[in-house]
Parts: C-alpha cells; structure tokens; sequence
C-alpha cells in the first residue's frame, strides 16, 4: 500500500515549522525602516571618495586649462583630453537624487544634480604653467600620471562600483599621460 500525507499537519510539524519561521527571523534581523549602519558607512565612504575625485578632477581641468591660455598653439591638441578630464569629472560626482522626487519647496524647481562637465571659458589654475610648451605638456602628463597613480591607489577601498569607474578612469589618465608626452603624428 502506497503511503498517503496525512490530510492536516501535525502538531509537531507546526511547532517545526514556526520554530524555523522564528530562527529564519533571528538570522535574518528586525528592521524599522532606518538604514543599516553598515550601508550608511559604505554610503558615507563612497560619497567622500567620489567628492575627493571631483575635486581632483576639477584641479586638473583647471590645469588644461590654463596650459591653454599660457600656450594657445596647444589648445587644439589639449581639446579632446580636457573633454575626457570633463567627461570624468561628471561622471565620478555623487548621483543625485531624480529631480522629480527633489523639488524645493515653493519653487517647483529641482535641488542639485550631478556636477556639470565645465566647459566654458579657461579658468586660471594656482599651478604655474612652465613657459616652454613641451615643458608644460610635460608638466601636465605628470599630473595626469600622479592623478592615475592616486586612483590606481584608492582602487583598494573603493566600493564596487566607485572602484571599476576608478580603474577606468585612472587607466584614461595614463593614456593621456601617454599622448601629452608622444610626439603627434609620430610613428612607434
């Protein structure tokens, strides 16, 4: 004779059962709807990271751009590398919140969003820019290269995320390092 479940379950598979459902709760934790200390602390970490990358990234835009100003028969040749420092810049700032969820009050209009790329005119940079132009192309490869060095660095307590938009941008600045020292039009 084939063996048949019974129709309802025991006692003893019901006192199983919410033990497990209790022990399931245990392991698993209450919540009251506050974020976890550990996620708000990776939140925090990222946020800095990423602030700390934006300024530096502003630093060297500034760079470019007052290599520009100081040499102007370069800055047809600084374009394209600027628009990826500018690039980088926006895409390493914190993302903010969707604009239809963050209105101001009163206004209608949306608070803040991901810093903008700059690419109005050529600010003045603190670093003094060296007068020869290949002097100051290599001057700017040696940021780009420290700047790649730096990332390359904070790749190890990077979040996830944060850390691969690193990688890729600290590998750029090599390149760019690359080209600003290369002589155009030269073959290998």
């Amino acid at each position: 004779m084939p063996w048949t479940p019974p129709l309802r379950p025991s006692r003893r598979s019901l006192l199983a059962g919410a033990a497990g459902a209790a022990g399931a709760a245990l392991l698993t934790g209450c919540s009251d709807g506050a974020a976890e200390p550990h996620a708000t602390a990776a939140f925090s970490l990222e946020r800095r990271m990423r602030e700390s990358a934006v300024r530096d990234s502003e630093r060297l835009l500034e760079r470019y751009d007052t290599t520009s100003v100081t040499h102007p028969a370069l800055a047809a040749r600084l374009a394209p590398l600027r628009a990826a420092v500018a690039a980088h810049t926006a895409a390493l700032a914190f993302p903010e919140p969707s604009p239809a969820t963050t209105r101001t009050p009163g206004t209608g209009s949306a608070r803040g969003s991901a810093a903008p790329a700059r690419t109005g005119t050529p600010t003045a940079s603190a670093e003094p820019v060296p007068p020869k132009a290949e002097d100051a192309l290599t001057a700017l490869a040696d940021a780009e290269r420290t700047l790649a060095e730096a990332r390359t660095v904070a790749l190890g307590g990077a979040p996830g995320e944060l850390a691969r938009l690193l990688a890729s941008v600290a590998a750029c600045g090599a390149v760019h390092a690359h080209l600003l020292t290369s002589t155009p039009g030269a073959t290998p």
